[in-house]
């Protein structure tokens, strides 16, 4: 018997609210349809790719007097990629629908990600088993995987099994690829009249899948709020000691929306945003010229502490790291018997050196030899350095206080450069969602089912008008090459689902923009302590900095 604590017991209990659409239940519902739609960008290539799955029409629920008949049906739900706060609630939603619809039908979960459908490793959930995952973090319920469902023999695989389940509808629960890879199964089933519909919902903590139709990944809100409890406490320890600038870095590889909301919501004195960097074309000389000025600047006010945010993937977005990276994935092959030959770090280093062209080689150099060491690890599947890996915290607080130092003798540095570093990013995959989250998820998955009663497949699940009280949310689905474009993916120009990156000229960007020099001399640190689930709607219900700034943008243009 599992041990529950108080909190967990509580949240069990918990009722998730669904859109006034959905509230009248899965067999009373309208469909209306919008307009036509067409990928973001290569619009020829992606149609071509995609005949049958192409150019379909947004879709929204209405309520209706006239019930649904619902044959019996079996449906399959993956979890892919990286977990996400909530995904469990997409299954029980989807659960749920799928028992009212008809309580003959039958949830399959795929084990272990997409690489449970394409090897036949299932569970049948029944009310007990998914009735102790109820608004609960994490993906344990059948587990996540990254394998990547793209090839003929995994479309062929997967078709197998789900004929063995009498299987006619398959929701994939993921990111960006993972729904590029629903919309490609999609796809197979419909050129092969297989009878089998394939309906992706959106997840993602790092905020990077959105457009007009998804406001919002799901996830991305709680992962946010963990963050910020987290640097908030960092923030009420570096205020009263007084004595240490820490330097946090979070998710957030390709897209910085989880920096700039957790900057946001607690106000700290340095926030870096890969995007602006890249639109800068800012050195790594630059970016630490610009953090050790802040430092001292503050301690000319006697305070030689501080708090700065570090995307995750920054290091990427910096131009000559850029550079030399993609040189070193390049030369890695041809030198990898010579590294495995050298007795220890030192040599290899000097091998890596020789090996670059000169300005990269210059670049190796410079770095610390934590961070040399650290592009000397495992690499990837492709043999490229993961990047991931590199504690790129660590290296701006060694360059920092080598600048300090220089300062010192120059006269412009009279303080003290004490450092702590951390780095945010398992802590808040897995939390209790927030009740946000809860009932978004919920909604997702409890609407997936209603897109496949209508015959869709290559659709996502969207609920939007999310600043609005639950009730008020607008449920329907937009078709997944709407968010298409063609990109190249190890050497191959692929279809893939657009990241959508911080907006520059956007109202959440601009909000830090507009605050950056006050918070970064002033202490004008907030305090957002834990996600609160039980009170005051106004406390419990709060949305992210994020969507509601967007949504009072969009409202202004209207």
């Amino acid at each position: 018997m599992k041990t529950l604590s108080p909190l967990q017991v509580e949240r069990l209990q918990y009722q998730p609210k669904l859109p006034k659409a959905l509230q009248a239940g899965i067999k009373s519902l309208d469909l209306v349809e919008g307009s036509a739609t067409q990928s973001v960008r290569d619009q020829e290539e992606i149609k071509a790719l995609f005949p049958n799955c192409y150019g379909g029409p947004t879709v929204t629920f209405n309520a209706s007097e006239e019930e649904v008949i619902s044959e019996k049906r079996n449906i399959g739900v993956i979890l892919s990629g990286g977990q996400a706060p909530g995904g469990h609630n997409v299954i029980a939603g989807l659960y749920d629908a799928i028992k009212q619809a008809n309580p003959e039908n039958k949830l399959y979960g795929f084990l272990g990600g997409p690489s449970g459908i394409i090897e036949g490793q299932y569970v049948e959930f029944t009310d007990e088993f998914i009735n102790e995952y109820r608004n609960t973090g994490g993906f344990d319920i059948i587990g996540s995987g990254r394998t990547k469902l793209e090839t003929e023999e995994q479309f062929m695989a997967s078709w197998e099994n789900c004929k063995k389940l009498g299987i006619n509808g398959i929701v994939i629960i993921g990111g960006d690829d993972s729904n590029t890879n629903a919309c490609m199964l999609a796809e197979f089933f419909a050129a092969k009249n297989a009878g089998i519909q394939v309906i992706g919902c959106p997840k993602t903590i790092d905020g990077d899948l959105k457009n007009e139709q998804i406001e919002i990944s799901f996830g991305f809100d709680t992962a946010c709020k963990t963050y910020s409890e987290l640097v908030g406490n960092i923030q009420r320890d570096a205020n009263s000691a007084k004595k240490y600038w820490h330097f946090i870095k979070l998710m957030g590889r390709s897209a910085t929306h989880v920096g700039l909301e957790v900057a946001l919501q607690t106000q700290p004195n340095i926030t870096m945003i890969s995007e602006e960097i890249e639109a800068k074309q800012m050195s790594l000389k630059s970016i630490v010229d610009y953090m050790s000025d802040v430092v001292a600047r503050r301690a000319a006010n006697g305070k030689n502490f501080g708090i700065a945010l570090i995307p995750e993937g920054l290091i990427e977005f910096v131009p000559e790291m850029k550079a030399m990276i993609a040189n070193l994935n390049d030369t890695m092959a041809e030198i990898e018997a010579k590294l495995n030959a050298a007795k220890n770090d030192e040599e290899k280093f000097v091998i890596i050196e020789a090996a670059l062209e000169p300005a990269n080689a210059e670049v190796f150099k410079s770095l610390p030899v934590l961070i040399k060491s650290q592009l000397l690890m495992d690499r990837d599947p492709h043999g490229n350095v993961q990047v991931s890996k590199i504690e790129t915290e660590k290296l701006l607080i060694a360059m920092i206080e080598e600048r300090l130092a220089e300062m010192k003798k120059e006269g412009k540095f009279v303080g003290k450069f004490g450092a702590q570093a951390h780095f945010f990013g398992y802590e808040g995959r897995c939390a209790f969602p927030s009740n946000f989250d809860a009932d978004y998820c919920y909604s997702l998955g409890y609407n997936a089912y209603a897109l496949m009663q209508f015959g869709l497949t290559g659709y996502l699940s969207s609920v939007r008008n999310l600043t609005a009280p639950a009730t008020e949310w607008i449920a329907g689905g937009i078709p997944l090459t709407m968010m298409m474009n063609m990109e190249k993916r190890h050497g191959k120009m692929k279809p893939v689902i657009q990241k959508a990156l911080v907006d520059l000229n956007g109202p959440v960007f601009k909000k830090l923009q507009d605050n950056r020099e006050d918070w970064a001399i002033n202490d004008c640190y907030v305090f957002p302590g834990a996600i609160q689930y039980f009170g005051p709607s106004s406390v419990c219900d709060i949305t992210t900095q994020t969507l509601k700034l967007e949504t009072e943008a969009k409202l202004a243009r209207v």
